[in-house]
């Protein structure tokens, strides 16, 4: 199976963590955590986002051979995000 990332955080999407439309089907581009109920829970930034998300470099550091400071993710996530749907201009 394809592994697929919320299109707004990048979070790895599991069935559980889905997010939700409008109808309360299941949607399979963002996380529960940024899509409920057919909108966006957080109305943020591109950078907003990302200084949100480095908060869980601790984390991500756990599934890392070795661990990443909070300004190395951040770097990494300004690489990605530009290309998640959500940016993606």
């Amino acid at each position: 199976m394809e592994l697929k990332f919320c299109q707004s955080c990048g979070m790895p999407l599991t069935e559980e963590i889905l997010g939700t439309n409008a109808d309360g089907s299941k949607n399979r581009d963002y996380c529960v955590y940024c899509y409920k109920d057919g909108a966006f829970t957080r109305d943020c930034t591109m950078d907003e986002m990302i200084d949100f998300c480095a908060q869980f470099v601790g984390e991500v550091n756990k599934n890392l051979p070795k661990p990443i400071t909070a300004e190395e993710y951040k770097q990494m996530m300004r690489q990605w995000f530009p290309t998640l749907k959500r940016w993606h201009k």
